[in-house]
């Protein structure tokens, strides 16, 4: 029986024939990923400077319709994948593995981000900033409310939890060197996360904790710990900021300038809508509203601009020797880790993107229960004296030296002829006591703070 052989394809045909058998093979999905980009962001949703980056843009959905409005011009669908962290070391492991695009932590750990990123091939850019406080009031030590230590010279010798390589053990490394402790030798250091730390504090088993926004304001705020150094007093600025895989914003460009759009206008909302974004940010952590508020309110202890300053890409720079010293990283190229470039295009084609005002000393502020806004007051007297008999939900009040905001029931606070003045710390209010002995001035209760003004 003579068979037929069929004719030999010609190679063009042949390709188009083996394309076609494997996009069959491949199914639809395989098509629909070709069309789908998936955007990682890392996040620290308790970490509550960083929410116009993460857990206040997740629930205000900004990013998604920035991306949703570019996949309607490309024909691309876009996702977001959050992804939570406690802390910023974590979140550049992720990045540098490639696994998460864009990421926000705090100054100190932007630094590690850095030089982990160029030793892994991986490198990454600074491109915005989320909160800053100009003198370093975002990081406080703590000690148990019935703890007999109220300075840090009293931490020779103890216990202290904080987490290395954070901004938090930045403050504790600085001010212990300023009060003439060796931070290596002076205290037994614990490196902990920020809840293992807090428990630790709880249970006695560590002296003091230091540590970065939210957590000594919680703590505080809960009755589980009273301040003992107002990070503030270093007069160091500190920040968090959005760090990006170079590789990402080179080739998806234009979703990043998505992104620090979409940062801007969460900038905004919580700016004009402080208590609204308090709320949402405390929804969506467990955390008390009243003490997002103390951070990221109208007079907040955290002021909120995505620009890259130069006060604070200058603290950035001071930071570097503190983690040599640790042994975290060697030399940092800061300027080359700084990209303003991105942030530049947005404001430059973007509309409503003027500069926002730099940061103001803070004011008294009072918020009463079922009240949409908050009042502010000249003086703490005005405040003591509006909250008397009020139904207070939360009252602060700055620190008449440093300007961090406190609660002010949870404030030392000191008469001083017909002024009243309050302290997030007991050492505070004895400096200045002791400075101002002519005066007359004296450390009262809180509760005869409210009587003196009435």
């Amino acid at each position: 029986m003579r068979t037929t052989r069929p004719k030999a394809l010609a190679p063009a045909a042949l390709a188009l024939l083996l394309a076609a058998v494997a996009t069959a093979c491949s199914g639809s999905a395989g098509a629909a990923d070709s069309r789908t980009v998936t955007v990682t962001v890392g996040y620290q949703s308790k970490t509550i400077n960083t929410v116009t980056a993460g857990t206040l843009l997740r629930s205000l959905g900004y990013f998604e319709e920035e991306l949703a409005a570019r996949g309607r011009k490309d024909g691309v669908t876009y996702k977001v994948d959050w992804q939570d962290y406690a802390t910023g070391a974590p979140i550049t492991a992720q990045m540098t593995a490639g696994k998460i695009d864009i990421g926000s932590m705090g100054d100190f750990p932007l630094l590690i981000n850095a030089v982990r990123g160029k030793e892994l091939k991986q490198p990454t850019r600074l491109v915005s900033v989320t909160g800053y406080n100009l003198r370093g009031g975002l990081n406080t030590m703590v000690t148990a409310p019935d703890s007999k230590l109220e300075s840090l010279a009293d931490l020779r010798g103890k216990k202290v939890s904080t987490s290395v390589g954070s901004a938090a053990d930045g403050t504790l490394v600085r001010a212990l060197r300023r009060a003439g402790i060796d931070p290596s030798s002076g205290i037994e250091k614990l490196n902990q996360q920020p809840s293992v730390g807090a428990s630790a504090l709880q249970a006695g088993s560590v002296d003091a904790l230091s540590q970065f926004v939210a957590w000594p304001g919680q703590l505080a705020y809960e009755g589980r710990a009273k301040a003992l150094y107002d990070g503030a007093e270093l007069n160091v600025p500190t920040f968090h900021g959005v760090t990006v895989r170079e590789k990402f914003a080179t080739e998806r460009a234009g979703v990043l300038d998505d992104f620090l759009r979409a940062q801007r206008r969460a900038t905004d909302h919580l700016r004009t809508e402080p208590v609204a974004a308090a709320e949402s940010v405390a929804k969506e952590t467990g955390l008390p509203a009243e003490v997002v508020y103390l951070y990221n309110g109208a007079n907040g202890i955290a002021t909120f601009d995505p620009a890259l300053r130069p006060e604070l890409i200058e603290a950035l720079k001071q930071d570097v020797p503190v983690l040599k010293d640790a042994k975290l990283v060697g030399d940092v190229d800061v300027d080359a880790f700084v990209d303003p470039a991105p942030l530049a295009r947005v404001t430059a084609a973007g509309t409503g993107t003027e500069p926002y005002p730099r940061a103001v000393a803070a004011r008294p502020e009072l918020w009463l229960k079922g009240q949409a806004r908050t009042t502010s007051f000249d003086s703490p007297r005005e405040l003591l004296k509006a909250a008397r008999g009020a139904d207070v939900r939360a009252a602060y009040v700055p620190d008449a030296v440093t300007g961090t905001l406190w609660f002010a029931d949870k404030a030392v606070w000191v008469a001083e002829g017909p002024e009243l003045r309050a302290f997030v710390t007991p050492a505070g209010a004895q400096a200045y006591v002791a400075a101002h002995q002519g005066s007359g001035a004296r450390i009262v209760s809180f509760a005869e703070a409210g009587a003196l003004a009435s």
